[in-house]
């Protein structure tokens, strides 16, 4: 099992730091997964028992100028790692004007993830600062609790507002109430409401458009819902407010299904990045 990667744009550097500081504010630990083509950051804390889930999908090409891996075997040329995202984000942050980073699996006295960082320097010979950040191997029977969550059967999905807006709203809300329901209809029109005895505030958008999902026979999910009816799910405002103040990736599109009183999906499309982050309901 191996894995060595290099970047040297800077751009590319900086973007991949956001999107790791991004996962930091998400997750404590998460699952690293290595393929030969692409990057994944996995929380799977079952949404079932009340956990957030989380997957985020990087191709590797948008961000490395070298990628060498070889996975467990030839026929599962994959390598899953858990680490503590938090660890890579402090160690990248050193890098913010780097010659190059580069990245490989070590296993001196432990298994780690080095982190090198080249810096300029006056001199001829570069700065060299090196972070290992210890990392778990999950072995290949483990593996299948870490599929890509399929996107829940849900009954109404649409477009989310400017998510600064969005993020202001949320935080201000969070000083009233632990909760927040967010409810949307077919009709571009989405809620976020949070009521406590003292207090009942609302705030609505409008316009916002949905998406249209086709399914593989033709026909489109919730196509037979009143386009007007309101879909909601009661969560956790915390965990909403750390995506959204966590979020560094600029994302094009953002977009949240919403299965009633089950779960919020809430997904964030840039053009190499995608993450989806599933907030279960609170009955």
């Amino acid at each position: 099992m191996r894995f060595r990667a290099k970047i040297v744009d800077l751009a590319c550097l900086n973007h991949f730091s956001r999107v790791v500081n991004t996962i930091a504010k998400l997750a404590k630990t998460c699952t690293l997964r290595l393929t030969v083509s692409k990057l994944y950051f996995i929380l799977s804390d079952k949404v079932l028992n009340g956990g957030v889930g989380m997957w985020c999908e990087l191709n590797q090409g948008n961000f490395f100028d070298e990628f060498q891996m070889e996975g467990v075997s030839a026929e599962h040329n994959e390598i899953y790692l858990e680490l503590m995202p938090e660890n890579l984000s402090r160690a990248l942050k050193t890098a913010h004007n780097a010659k190059a980073v580069k990245m490989k699996l070590t296993n001196k006295h432990c298994p780690c993830l080095r982190v090198a960082v080249e810096l300029p320097s006056l001199s001829s010979s570069s700065r060299i600062v090196t972070h290992d950040i210890p990392v778990g191997v999950i072995p290949r029977r483990l593996w299948n609790d870490f599929r890509e969550p399929s996107v829940p059967d849900f009954d109404v999905s649409i477009y989310l507002p400017a998510l600064k807006i969005m993020k202001s709203v949320v935080e201000r809300m969070r000083n009233l109430s632990n909760y927040v329901v967010i409810e949307a209809n077919l009709s571009g029109e989405m809620n976020l409401k949070v009521e406590t005895d003292l207090v009942c505030v609302t705030t609505h958008f409008k316009d916002l458009g949905n998406p249209s999902w086709a399914l593989e026979d033709g026909c489109q999910s919730s196509q037979d819902r009143d386009p007007e009816s309101m879909a909601e799910a009661r969560i956790d405002i915390r965990k909403l407010q750390q995506l959204l103040a966590g979020q560094q990736v600029n994302p094009t599109k953002a977009l949240c299904n919403i299965v009633s009183k089950r779960v919020v999906h809430l997904i964030l499309l840039h053009e190499d990045v995608s993450l989806q982050y599933f907030i279960p309901a609170l009955t």
